[in-house]
């Protein structure tokens, strides 16, 4: 039975404009393939100008600012098409494709493809490192973000927060936790569709931890693409 990290697979990331996933513009995007044994073997990077300013918060981030987007970036519309293609070509011919917290990364490019008039991609098989560390180490103490679980696996992250260093520090962690957590080892869409089991369970186990205080809290549990929401309320 062959698993996943034994064979290619890729890892994709965005910095985008906000936090919130449909409401978000994308930035820089990147596409990082390997091959079986984990050697890089391409490689796709976007500079996008959004169309919209970059709020300081989020250019203090991942260090593209409005002028800077504008000046050097493509259309968004040519850069969420080509971005797509690269994508989906990878789901067509079941190279998984690795995405640190991917409910966000694939809302934001769902509602730019909305946006755009891009077709919507498959997204199967998709493998989430964020997803799956609060499975088989859910009683670890601390932060789970990519800085945090790359510095406990030892993976080097140069240059956090641009899209290309992220995703393969990523893939390089995902490879990393694989190798702690023989569980993980299976087939990419046996895999996939443990996740999102794995997504919803976590989702309800923590709407209802914040509702004993929060009644009204609300944690989604779709994974890996977040519904749209009424294109009524202007999120798109």
């Amino acid at each position: 039975m062959s698993t996943w990290h034994t064979l290619p697979r890729a890892a994709f990331d965005l910095e985008t404009t906000g936090r919130n996933s449909r409401a978000a513009r994308i930035v820089t995007a990147s596409v990082t393939v390997v091959d079986a044994d984990g050697s890089v073997i391409k490689e796709h990077e976007w500079l996008a100008d959004p169309g919209v300013e970059i709020p300081t918060e989020a250019s203090d981030v991942h260090g593209v600012t409005t002028e800077q987007a504008r000046r050097d970036g493509r259309p968004a519309a040519e850069v969420t098409r080509e971005l797509a293609a690269v994508l989906q070509e990878l789901f067509d011919t079941g190279v998984p494709v690795i995405a640190f917290n991917a409910s966000y990364d694939f809302t934001v490019l769902a509602a730019e493809s909305a946006r755009y008039g891009v077709p919507q991609l498959s997204r199967f098989p998709v493998l989430d490192p964020f997803i799956m560390n609060k499975q088989v180490d859910r009683y670890r103490k601390g932060k789970r973000t990519l800085t945090a679980l790359c510095e406990e696996y030892g993976v080097s992250l140069d240059n956090a927060h641009t899209s290309a260093a992220d995703a393969l520090a990523t893939l390089r962690m995902l490879d990393a936790m694989a190798g702690k957590f023989p569980k993980l080892r299976m087939p990419a869409a046996h895999l996939h569709q443990l996740q999102v089991e794995w997504a919803s369970a976590q989702a309800a186990d923590f709407q209802s931890y914040l509702r004993k205080t929060k009644p009204a809290a609300v944690i989604e549990g779709d994974w890996p693409v977040l519904p749209p929401e009424d294109a009524s309320r202007g999120d798109f």
